[in-house]
């Protein structure tokens, strides 16, 4: 996270903390062909010592601007530091999901899903609120832990020379993936517990059907919580640096992509939207978030129902109505009534009129 850091304090938050956190004005009679260093040092008649730029990565760094040292609050300030990693979680979490839920919205996702029973009215507006409510709240969370990287208590490394070796560059890819979907599958179970269902994960099984923009439509303690294994990983365990940030995007982007409602990965073992849609369904399966491994041996494995491979059937009233049925048994056993507002299906919306 220190790479990111690193970039959004050379092009966003240099010129603002300069700004709102002048060091002095004594830099102003400095001539024009002053050094970074020296306006540091003049700036705040501390010696530029006291802040040397380090690049973050041997492979890609930004050369801070005159901004970088007219600040009181200098570069590795932990408050200013721990602040502007919230921003940037917060802002960064907002672009990558508008960006891809809306790509998978436009491209991907089946538009009939509005004709189904158990589709919400206004659902769309409703998941976009629930996210943008969330995010502020996870990033707040999440802000702390990646202020611990930044300040080197974990175990990431930039140079494979500085790793375990250039063949753990490599496992490292399938082996944060299985640890990950171990402990979210925990996790997720957990949050199914009765005692903790209500006050935190309700808020995102209130989707039955849900569209991309459901993917980041969690309570935000409900949201973090399941990315608590991602943030561990790099304290346990070595990770390189831009396969940290490659895994951060890619966790993102999966996470839209189990929600579109493409049911493509017709596969007992990789947990795809279709695992995810009986997961919303049914509620008590498939709480894997990659593979169906932990479920079958958690024995909550439930296999996708062979009509969402088959488009003559997919958006078959008939099997819609035993969708719902089903779903209908199961909501009163989890949550009691059902408080959700559908949307009226067609001959309903007639005889309303």
């Amino acid at each position: 996270m220190d790479l990111v850091l690193e970039l959004f304090d050379t092009f966003l938050f240099d010129p603002i903390y300069a700004t709102v956190f002048p060091a002095s004005s004594a830099f102003s009679g400095l001539k024009g062909n002053a050094t970074l260093s020296s306006i540091r040092e003049a700036a705040t008649g501390i010696p530029a010592a006291v802040w040397q730029y380090e690049p973050a990565s041997e492979y890609l760094s930004f050369t801070p601007g005159k901004y970088a040292y007219m600040s009181e609050l200098p570069r590795d300030d932990w408050r200013r530091q721990l602040l502007s990693l919230f921003i940037i979680t917060w802002i960064f979490g907002l672009v990558i999901y508008y960006v891809c839920a809306t790509l998978s919205y436009i491209f991907v996702f089946d538009k009939a899903t509005f004709a189904h029973p158990k589709y919400l009215k206004h659902q769309v507006r409703q998941e976009i609120w629930q996210t943008n409510k969330s995010l502020p709240g996870m990033a707040v969370l999440t802000a702390p832990i990646f202020l611990a990287e930044v300040r080197g208590y974990s175990k990431m490394y930039d140079a494979s020379s500085a790793g375990p070796g250039t063949w753990y560059d490599i496992l490292q890819f399938p082996f944060f993936i299985l640890f990950t979907d171990l402990f979210i599958y925990w996790i997720h179970r957990g949050l199914h517990h009765p005692l903790v269902y209500k006050q935190l994960h309700k808020p995102h099984h209130k989707w039955i059907m849900p569209t991309p923009y459901a993917s980041h439509a969690f309570h935000p303690v409900d949201g973090f919580s399941q990315s608590v294994p991602y943030h561990v990983f790099p304290f346990l365990f070595p990770l390189q640096k831009f396969a940290y940030v490659f895994l951060f995007v890619f966790i993102n982007i999966w996470t839209v992509m189990i929600h579109d409602g493409e049911y493509i990965a017709d596969s007992p073992i990789i947990n795809g939207a279709a695992c995810h849609t009986m997961h919303h369904l049914y509620f008590n399966y498939n709480y894997g978030q990659f593979t169906t491994l932990w479920d079958r041996l958690g024995g909550s494995y439930r296999k996708p129902n062979d009509e969402l491979f088959r488009k003559e059937l997919k958006m078959c009233q008939a099997e819609w109505k035993k969708q719902s049925q089903e779903m209908e048994k199961i909501v009163k056993e989890v949550e009691g009534e059902d408080d959700r507002t559908y949307e009226p299906l067609e001959g309903e919306t007639k005889k309303m009129q």
